[in-house]
């Protein structure tokens, strides 16, 4: 008989009415919960000394076009530092309305990491401070990990922009003043 994962076992006890499945397979951790008051669950899971997910690894999102109802899920990787164990936890998203509550307030790692699955997928996140694209250009059209996505539909052109005040801007201007300082040493020498 398989043994019952002590933290699977310990979440269905405290969030029985949330948990709509949930396995693990070899330290594959992995629940799925509904929705609803999103942000107050994770809360829990970082806070509850049992559990202690300090570490959100990894926010990204699966399209079932065609083999399941919800389409969408957006899947999230825990890790607790303290207590070295994973967790996986899966939300269904309609596809109607993809939206799921924010997690930047628990962790400002989620900040880019939604940013992205907004970009890739067009689900968004309630209360998120800056949805805006982070791979992609602004006016670039669609959401291209989604399945029905036209693999050769092509994109409006856009003009070159200039982008100031960069990190690769101050390092090429750092790189150009070291050369010129290196060059006036040499000939000086």
């Amino acid at each position: 008989m398989e043994r019952v994962n002590p933290t699977i076992e310990y979440l269905q006890e405290k969030f029985a009415a949330k948990i709509l499945d949930s396995h693990a397979f070899r330290g594959d951790d992995t629940i799925v919960i509904s929705g609803a008051g999103l942000r107050e669950f994770f809360r829990s899971l970082k806070e509850d000394p049992k559990l202690d997910f300090n570490f959100l690894t990894d926010i990204t999102a699966v399209d079932y076009l065609g083999k399941k109802e919800p389409r969408f899920e957006v899947v999230y990787h825990l890790y607790s530092l303290l207590l070295k164990h994973r967790l996986r936890i899966k939300v269904p998203v309609p596809e109607e309305d993809p939206v799921v509550e924010s997690l930047t307030p628990l962790w400002r790692g989620a900040d880019w990491l939604e940013r992205e699955v907004w970009d890739m997928f067009g689900i968004r996140f309630h209360g998120h401070p800056d949805l805006r694209r982070i791979l992609l250009y602004e006016e670039f059209q669609g959401y291209p990990l989604r399945k029905d996505y036209p693999v050769n539909q092509c994109q409006p052109l856009v003009p070159e922009r200039e982008v100031q005040d960069t990190f690769v801007d101050q390092r090429s201007h750092n790189k150009l003043m070291q050369l010129q300082h290196n060059i006036g040493a040499k000939s000086r020498s």
